[in-house]
């Protein structure tokens, strides 16, 4: 029964869950100090790196939530979790055009592999897993966690770029005038 696997995750989701509600509140903490860096200049860099941070980690809080239900039944929440999986990719797919189609700032490789390739694989474990749900297999589970851990690594690492990169532009007051580490 669905209700039992569940249970014996409910650890892991409750775990991952609050990791990922914490790192959302910290990118609003990281955003609110970085806002001087946030001028027009840099808004689409911003828009291109914090947003889907924050979207990836925001849908690992959702589906640790909806995961821990205990009630639900495979088919429903596989379609739950498709309908998410869905959502992540139509989502990525967007980074995916601003990261290398549009290409309006330069970006790094690795940045362009987590911010774009690595949320895009979380997703894709989603939609495999829903297959598996779909069919009744426990090993569904398996493939969310992975899933689930895919989406919060690249989360985590994604933070962590941005945090730096904001600090490193975020202006210094020195003999009473601003200015910033690159000049």
């Amino acid at each position: 029964m669905l209700s039992d696997l569940i249970r014996a995750w409910h650890d892991f989701y409750v775990l991952v869950g609050t990791a990922s509600a914490t790192l959302v509140g910290l990118m609003f903490v990281t955003a609110t100090i970085g806002s001087q860096v946030f001028t027009d200049r840099n808004r689409a860099g911003m828009r291109a790196f914090l947003s889907p941070t924050v979207v990836h980690f925001s849908a690992v809080l959702f589906i640790c939530i909806l995961a821990a239900i205990p009630s639900h039944s495979w088919r429903p929440l596989a379609a739950l979790l498709a309908a998410s999986g869905l959502a992540g990719i139509a989502y990525s797919a967007r980074v995916w055009v601003q990261l290398f189609v549009n290409r309006r700032f330069d970006v790094d490789v690795i940045d362009r592999v987590f911010y774009a390739l690595f949320p895009v694989l979380g997703y894709l474990l989603i939609l495999v897993c829903v297959f598996l749900l779909f069919k009744e297999s426990a090993a569904g589970l398996d493939l969310l966690a992975a899933a689930l851990i895919t989406l919060l690594l690249a989360g985590i690492r994604n933070a962590w770029d941005m945090t730096i990169w904001i600090v490193i532009r975020t202006p210094v007051v020195e003999d009473g005038r601003r200015r910033t580490e690159e000049g």
